[in-house]
């Protein structure tokens, strides 16, 4: 299974997922969320195949949508919107992220990996 993790190197979320990937002896390919930020088209098919509502793949927790006010502003939003503002600026994206054939993860649940990544 070829894998893709974006992530942001600093965030100690990220660096736990990369450590869980690593322990596991996953291969996966790295991609920096914020040098190779996810363009819009990218974003919209990893939201359509992942089956979640398109508010998880924003960093809530992210300065950057507290300072845009994006909880009150996200619901007045078409999903084109939503996806447009998100490919701007990769602060903006819930990681790490994981994208692999016929999946996609959102955020570090390390039950959630196990069940998805590794052969049980």
């Amino acid at each position: 299974m070829e894998i893709t993790f974006l992530c942001y190197p600093k965030c100690t979320t990220c660096q736990k997922a990369k450590k869980w990937l690593d322990d596991n002896n996953i291969p996966y390919a790295l991609r920096h969320i914020v040098e190779q930020n996810p363009t819009a088209d990218e974003l919209r098919q990893w939201y359509e195949q992942s089956g979640l509502p398109l508010k998880k793949f924003f960093n809530t927790s992210g300065l950057m949508y507290k300072d845009l006010k994006l909880k009150d502003r996200l619901p007045a939003m078409t999903d084109e919107e939503q996806l447009a503002l998100l490919s701007t600026n990769g602060m903006l994206v819930k990681r790490p992220m994981i994208i692999a054939t016929g999946k996609v993860l959102v955020g570090f649940k390390e039950t959630e990996w196990n069940d998805a990544l590794l052969d049980n």
